[in-house]
């Protein structure tokens, strides 16, 4: 059975748990909701500016022992190396995120401006900007994204308030069409372990995963 290390074993770093490898199941163990924007300069898709927000339990573990200053509260400053370790550890899953022209598959550079935020509901959002390796022009057919880890131990899923925004630079006429994933199940929260014990360790988190295609045709 595959194993994988929770996202990205921060938890291992900063709240002190020690994790060793953890058994791949089928039932999500983190939660992200995900917004981004995809970014346009000189006419091209240069890349995607992630933010993603985690459950509450992932976000309670995170954060335990980061008040150095001991207000209550979780700035930047205090954020920073927990924002440094998640980007860290998610190269090793390409970032969750992949993106295509065509059937052709599209790589990323190391990401940029990243940083955590906590909110005053409790909530972590990572924030960070993923470059493309090669700019794509920005009118150009067949550009698609999506956000998902394949074993389903994260369960990412897109805000259902403005999922995706285009950046101000973007070719007049062009959006974001979010398209239905291979398999549509609701309340993925509140199932039953039983169901997802069915579901075995297969490409259920590809099935699931929405995928975002940037529609620039013209009238």
């Amino acid at each position: 059975m595959r194993t994988i290390r929770l996202l990205p074993s921060a938890i291992a770093l900063v709240a002190g748990v020690t994790l060793g490898s953890l058994n791949a199941q089928a039932h999500p163990h983190v939660w992200v909701t995900v917004k981004t924007t995809v970014l346009y300069e000189n006419g091209s898709i240069a890349g995607l500016e992630h933010a993603w927000t985690f459950d509450e339990a992932y976000t309670a573990m995170a954060i335990e022992g980061l008040d150095t200053n001991g207000d209550g509260k979780y700035d930047k400053q205090e954020l920073a190396e927990l924002a440094k370790v998640n980007i860290e550890g998610l190269q090793e899953f390409d970032y969750f995120t992949v993106a295509k022209l065509g059937d052709g598959n599209l790589n990323f550079q190391t990401p940029t401006d990243y940083w955590l935020d906590y909110s005053d509901k409790g909530i972590l959002t990572l924030h960070f900007t993923l470059p493309l390796e090669h700019a794509v022009l920005g009118e150009a057919q067949g550009f698609t994204f999506s956000v998902f880890d394949p074993s389903f131990f994260i369960a990412f899923d897109l805000a259902e308030k403005d999922p995706v925004k285009l950046s101000a630079k973007a070719p007049a006429g062009c959006q974001a069409v979010v398209q239905k994933p291979a398999k549509a199940v609701d309340d993925l929260q509140n199932l039953g372990e039983a169901f997802y014990n069915e579901l075995g360790s297969g490409n259920f988190g590809i099935d699931m995963a929405k995928t975002i295609a940037i529609d620039c045709t013209k009238s």
